[in-house]
């Protein structure tokens, strides 16, 4: 038996394991479904003055525990676009890391699905739709979604950016996630600026990918995507994909690196990052149990990417997709951070 055959028959296994384990999804929260105008976004904007004076004080680079729980929970707050890889029960491993970030404070309304109240969403969604929505969400909210993309949810994730960017035609309707509906408008009203835009060139703030290739682009589905998959256009401010050192399922291996890196095509900032090859393209999002301990959760909220060598050591050094989980986590506090700055400072202005 072939070592990828081994894999896959691996992977259907868990696959049995964890078709038992899946949770009903809560009450889907609910939705403001008012026609945005100029300015609404802003006027409608209730938080205590406290609050945004210490959100406005917090340096995106160091969020601490406290940062989250008593300041960024407490103000406008991102959407998470999870999307899970493409064979069912997949989806319980995306479950696993909403349950992390959730952990770790971020608020639970804002990573579930208002349709269905599911965690993550699926790679075989119509991507112009999933735009559309991104588009709805911040003229609702003000503050831009973030995205991250598991394996084929990956391949996914970087198609909704191309939908923005116009790379498969230069208009994209707009849909309501509570609705399920396509609307009859191509434009959003910019909730900061007050000013009719196109939905083509709305941006996220963040997005990550993890696993992202192999086989699975042989799928029609993302047949769209194949010639600029590792392209990443300026749709997104930040863009991270990772790679684990050793992956049979998105043909990562050493001496692979050149034709599987991502680049920028143009002002986006983009990371390559390689995770150990001990990590299981399969089980790599499956990270609930990180936020139980408090020492991990101080490990975590004090993780810095660019400071390797003044990393304290790992509380628990049986902890897996730990490197994962931090690297993630440090970089959506960021954003998050990033994004109630402006938002606040933009009501603030507009007084």
């Amino acid at each position: 038996m072939t070592t990828p055959y081994r894999a896959i028959c691996l992977f259907a296994a868990a696959s049995i394991v964890l078709s038992g384990c899946v949770t009903a999804p809560l009450e889907a929260p609910g939705d403001d479904l008012r026609e945005a105008k100029a300015g609404s976004v802003l006027r409608s904007l209730s938080i205590d003055r406290a609050v945004e004076d210490r959100i406005l004080a917090l340096d995106p680079e160091r969020i601490g525990e406290d940062d989250v729980r008593d300041a960024l929970a407490k103000g406008p707050t991102p959407r998470i676009f999870e999307v899970h890889g493409g064979i069912y029960p997949v989806q319980v491993l995306m479950q696993s890391f909403a349950e992390f970030l959730i952990g770790m404070g971020y608020p639970e309304n804002r990573i579930r699905d208002p349709g269905d109240g599911a965690f993550s969403r699926s790679p075989y969604e119509l991507s112009e739709h999933q735009a559309g929505e991104i588009a709805w969400y911040y003229e609702h909210e003000g503050v831009r979604p973030m995205l991250v993309g598991h394996s084929q949810g990956g391949i996914q994730v970087v198609k909704i950016l191309h939908e923005l960017a116009g790379t498969f035609g230069p208009t994209r309707r707009v849909f309501n996630p509570v609705t399920r509906e396509l609307e009859e408008r191509t434009t959003i009203v910019d909730p900061l600026t007050g000013r009719e835009r196109p939905v083509v060139g709305v941006s996220v703030s963040y997005a990550a990918v993890v696993g992202t290739g192999g086989w699975a682009l042989v799928l029609p589905v993302h047949w769209k995507v194949v010639n600029v998959i590792r392209a990443i256009p300026d749709t997104v401010d930040d863009f991270t994909g990772y790679r684990i050192g050793l992956d049979f399922f998105a043909w990562d291996a050493p001496g692979l690196e050149a034709v599987k890196t991502f680049h920028a095509e143009g002002r986006a900032m983009v990371r390559n990052v390689t995770l150990p090859a001990v990590y299981s393209h399969v089980f790599v999002p499956a990270t609930s149990q990180l936020a139980e301990s408090p020492a991990m959760r101080t490990w975590l909220n004090a993780f810095d990417p660019d400071n390797e060598a003044g990393r304290a050591a790992v509380p628990d050094a049986a902890a897996t997709n730990v490197m994962f989980a931090a690297d993630v986590w440090h970089s959506i506090k960021k954003h998050w951070c990033l994004e109630a700055q402006q938002l606040i400072r933009a009501r603030r202005a507009a007084r």
